[in-house]
């Protein structure tokens, strides 16, 4: 079977994935990675740039003995996956860019990146962990995965929060979207208060052969927000023959 690689985000960690591993386990072989600094791999020395975390996640596939492979990134993790689109195209087979975008700091971000990296040192890597994971659900703490989320969230280790928020700050990949060669699905929850709808349209439009998924009553979290409809999406996508370009409801230009 295909390997499947899915990359989580910013204070995200592996286990935030089980409702797509329960899923796409019987068709691929699922790899969840855990970046340094994050989840159960919060004990290793942390990451300073987006290049470091790609270098790092294709050097733990070869680990592996996964050669070819599906890619999946979110958030954080679909900036890692850009950069890994590039180094190690040859070995991708497909991917998915979800609820990210090609420039690290933000316009309409729910706040920059200097607030958040005063707020995280002022509040503390608990109360941080809430505060951003509440930001990634439409009914924000309400949302019923919201606790599932903040915990996973909290394991982050508080030098990783703020090597995570400068390796975000010091990258961009708009100049090179055109370099990405796998075929590629993009999918943008329509109340995402990370990443503006220009992201995505960007990545839409500049990726050569991208396929573009809008999801409504969503967030950031698509994945546990409407886990069904996400993980039809993807599996639609991974197997199927690619139909010419089509928007999955997207927004009126």
């Amino acid at each position: 079977m295909t390997p499947l690689v899915l990359v989580h985000g910013f204070m995200g960690g592996s286990a935030q994935w089980q409702a797509q591993i329960a899923v796409f386990s019987e068709a691929y072989d699922v790899v969840a990675v855990d970046l340094p600094g994050f989840g159960a791999n919060n004990h290793l020395p942390v990451l300073h740039s987006i290049s470091a975390f790609a270098e790092w996640v294709i050097a733990e596939l070869r680990r592996k003995g996964v050669e070819r492979y599906h890619l999946l990134g979110h958030s954080m993790g679909g900036m890692i996956v850009q950069e890994m689109a590039r180094r190690d195209h040859d070995h991708i087979e497909r991917l998915v860019l979800y609820g990210t975008g090609a420039v690290g700091v933000l316009p309409g971000r729910f706040e920059t990146i200097e607030q958040s990296k005063a707020r995280a040192s002022a509040d503390g890597a608990k109360a941080t962990a809430r505060r951003i994971s509440a930001t990634w659900f439409l009914d924000q703490e309400n949302a019923p995965a919201f606790e599932a989320c903040a915990a996973i969230a909290e394991k982050a280790a508080p030098e990783a929060i703020q090597a995570g928020l400068d390796a975000m700050q010091g990258w961009r990949g708009d100049d090179l979207l055109q370099d990405i060669k796998p075929e590629t699905l993009v999918i943008w929850g329509e109340g995402d208060r990370t990443y503006p709808w220009q992201q995505t349209q960007l990545l839409w439009n500049a990726i050569p052969r991208a396929r573009l998924a809008v999801v409504p009553n969503c967030a950031h979290a698509v994945h546990l927000e409407m886990a069904d409809v996400f993980n039809l999406l993807v599996a639609n996508f991974l197997s199927r023959e690619m139909p010419s370009p089509v928007s999955l409801g997207a927004p009126a230009m």
